[in-house]
């Protein structure tokens, strides 16, 4: 578990808080965030259910913890990719690959980022919006850059960029080990499929 969890978050310290992030995405994936209690989350990372709350005052906290963190990570990707590579046809191509494969790789964690975002209470809820508002953003000018440049062809870039997205985030929920192609692999076909979904030239 401990390899595991600082591979997934190794900026989040102590080591028992990442141990305590880690115990609360299996537990969330497995029984749901309503379904999941404190002593689950404790139990599952070998801890009493007192020392969750050394780290985070409630699970909402500690679910807030795992999205917030999932959210920036994927920003960062993406932004990684749009700073590094030049052309719409190439940024649009890397950012799929990686931002499929990251959703493989990490499948549990990103099931849980994505897909029990409701449960966040109001103002946490908010904080996580804004960072998917601002990767969304980021995909948009790409695509918008590829329309102005001739290289895409969409009727609406804001429903492009959300598609693109959508592709992304639901392979978190159906991936798995048993999968036959690698999340790279999967990356790679998935990146062909959103330049042909993009009209690209």
């Amino acid at each position: 578990m401990t390899t595991l969890s600082a591979d997934l978050w190794p900026d989040v310290q102590p080591e028992t808080a990442r141990r305590l992030m880690l115990a609360g995405v299996e537990s969330f994936a497995e029984r749901g965030y309503h379904a999941t209690t404190t002593r689950d989350i404790a139990g599952a990372a070998g801890m009493s259910p007192a020392a969750l709350y050394v780290h985070f005052p409630s699970k909402a906290a500690l679910l807030f913890a795992i999205s917030r963190n999932g959210h920036e990570q994927t920003l960062a990707l993406v932004e990684d990719v749009i700073g590094r590579v030049t052309g719409p046809v190439e940024r649009m191509r890397l950012l799929v690959e990686d931002f499929v494969a990251w959703h493989a790789r990490r499948h549990t964690v990103a099931r849980v980022v994505q897909y029990e975002l409701n449960a966040l209470p109001e103002k946490e809820y908010q904080v996580v919006a804004q960072l998917r508002r601002k990767i969304e953003q980021r995909v948009r000018e790409v695509i918008a850059d590829g329309v102005e440049s001739g290289a895409f062809t969409v009727g609406d870039v804001g429903i492009a960029a959300r598609a693109v997205l959508s592709l992304g985030v639901d392979v978190a929920r159906w991936y798995s080990e048993r999968t036959r192609q690698t999340p790279a692999e999967l990356g790679k076909e998935y990146g062909e499929l959103v330049l042909r979904m993009l009209g690209a030239s």
